[in-house]
């Protein structure tokens, strides 16, 4: 079979800050610092025509394993390779809050390398599909969670993509159009296109999907059939709950430290963090002897125009 996607030890990290001075201070004083690591060396092939079910607990990492397939973001590190083009369907993604929905449509399409005919033939359908009215010459701004979500998943389906990633886009909205966003879904699977469905419904991944990825606080804990993996994640989930809130805390501070530190990152990874740190220290010493050299200069240059 055709591979679709690969994922070869992938590390996606975000620099914690304090406050938002710190943030702006680092773009001129690279200081290193704290980081979150959301992805901690991830490994999966997923074959063309498959759809993946990606579930786990709030901050497991299933939105940035999302934009990474999506190509919204690029790892820190590791290698991924998506066969042909991938589009993002999630709440309000690649949306335009200030333009109006038809606008939405037009740039996405230009964005995607389509011409004014492709465009202007695609624009009924993503605007029956959508169904929300009058609205879609109103901007996004105006449009209710629902709506933004119909719009991006009409947008997202016509556009034709190789790969197509849900994330949480149908955990809004009415039962019928999710009917129908199934319907369509199924029709994607079966002209042999890729699906990831990201969702917290256990229900939807076990009726819509065939393998299924468990991630845990950036690791896959499990993957395989979909029935496997969300009967595992299930019994987690009713044996988590049932502890007391404290140790609930407990396990979510430790595995969140885990992520902080960079435990089970892969060797190369530890590696380039170790360098990091040290390139984050040159580099504030070359930018501070920079300014000092400045302001050295500024006062030989002050003091020959006063003499």
């Amino acid at each position: 079979m055709t591979v679709a996607g690969t994922f070869k030890n992938v590390v996606k990290k975000f620099k914690l800050f304090d406050n938002q001075k710190d943030k702006i201070k680092d773009l001129f004083f690279n200081k290193g610092g704290k980081y979150h690591y959301a992805l901690r060396g991830i490994s999966f092939e997923i074959n063309q025509g498959e759809i993946v079910g990606i579930v786990g607990l709030n901050g497991a990492g299933k939105s940035t394993l999302s934009n990474l397939l999506s190509g919204v973001t690029i790892p820190d590190s590791g290698q991924i390779h998506i066969e042909g083009t991938s589009s993002l369907i999630a709440i309000s993604s690649g949306l335009n809050q200030q333009l109006t929905g038809l606008e939405n449509i037009e740039m996405k399409g230009l964005m995607l390398g389509y011409t004014k005919k492709e465009i202007d033939a695609m624009i009924p359908e993503v605007i029956a599909f959508a169904d929300i009215g009058d609205f879609i010459h109103q901007p996004v701004k105006t449009y209710s969670s629902g709506m933004r979500s119909r719009l991006g998943f009409a947008i997202s389906i016509y556009a034709k993509p190789d790969v197509l990633v849900i994330d949480e886009a149908l955990s809004v909205g009415d039962p019928t159009f999710t009917e129908k966003c199934l319907d369509k879904m199924n029709e994607i699977r079966d002209s042999g296109k890729t699906i990831f469905f990201i969702s917290h419904s256990l229900a939807q991944v076990e009726r819509f999907c065939q393998k299924a990825i468990w991630l845990h606080y950036g690791k896959i804990h499990q993957m395989g059939d979909v029935m496997e993996v969300t009967k595992a994640y299930r019994k987690f989930l009713t044996n988590y709950k049932k502890l007391p809130p404290e140790e609930q805390r407990k396990i979510r501070t430790s595995e969140l430290l885990n992520q902080q530190s960079g435990e089970d990152l892969p060797p190369m990874e530890k590696y380039r963090a170790e360098e990091q740190k040290g390139l984050d220290l040159l580099t504030s010493i070359l930018i501070i002897g920079f300014l000092g050299m400045a302001v050295y200069g500024g006062y030989i240059i002050f003091s020959q125009v006063i003499g």
